[in-house]
């Protein structure tokens, strides 16, 4: 049975150390020789997939080692092996095309002062976190750590950063095999730019006063 832990008191001079399961349970042995890769040396902390052995009295030891960061990578290059060819399907160029006219119409419309500046400073700032925060879970998703809830991410969407969400997802290929996260992206695009357009403009104004409002009162 496969079994993932984290690699403890290591000794790299001498080429072992032990290793703690997730969850708790058995320490086992961990030597240099039973990595099945060789390429790189453990460090203290680091992720590992193994197989426990049973010695002789209460000792372990930790067989057919394997990094769970390169195990990860493996089932990532597994999936786009085997993934359907047609890499730019054509929600992907709709989505691209909307997000770029979004962004000129938004530059346009600080510019030509009809949009406080801000509110471009705050949809570039928000963008940037975004693809940062994309970044770190994707980094986290690889190396087995501690990952960024999704529901973070799409909060960020909703407050402005859906354009650095999108690039995010193209660029580093993260969240878009997930339809429901998806879905529910594109959910906080149509709410952000909704209220966009209620605060900023006219029309929107006029919608929210005389159309939507009389309805609560």
């Amino acid at each position: 049975m496969k079994l993932q832990g984290k690699v403890i008191n290591w000794n790299d001079d001498k080429g072992f150390g032990f290793v703690e399961p997730n969850g708790g349970g058995t320490r086992a042995f961990v030597h240099i020789k039973a990595f099945s890769s060789r390429s790189r040396r453990p460090v203290n902390g680091e992720l590992i997939i193994y197989e426990l052995v049973h010695e002789s009295g209460n000792r372990y030891k930790a067989t057919n080692i394997r990094f769970a960061r390169d195990n990860n990578q493996e089932k990532t290059k597994s999936r786009e092996r085997h993934s359907p060819k047609n890499s730019k399907p054509k929600s992907y160029i709709l989505s691209s095309i909307f997000t770029v006219l979004f962004c000129i119409g938004l530059i346009l419309a600080v510019f030509s002062r009809k949009l406080p500046f801000f509110i471009g400073f705050v949809y570039a700032l928000i963008s940037l976190i975004t693809i940062l925060v994309y970044a770190q879970d994707k980094y986290s998703a690889q190396t087995g750590r501690w990952r960024t809830s999704e529901a973070t991410l799409h909060f960020l969407s909703l407050i402005g950063g859906w354009p650095g969400a999108l690039i995010a997802q193209k660029v580093l290929r993260h969240k878009t095999s997930k339809s429901e996260f998806i879905s529910t992206y594109r959910v906080t695009v149509f709410f952000n730019i909704a209220t966009l357009l209620i605060i900023y403009t006219e029309q929107g104004q006029y919608l929210l006063h005389d159309m939507v409002l009389p309805f609560f009162k």
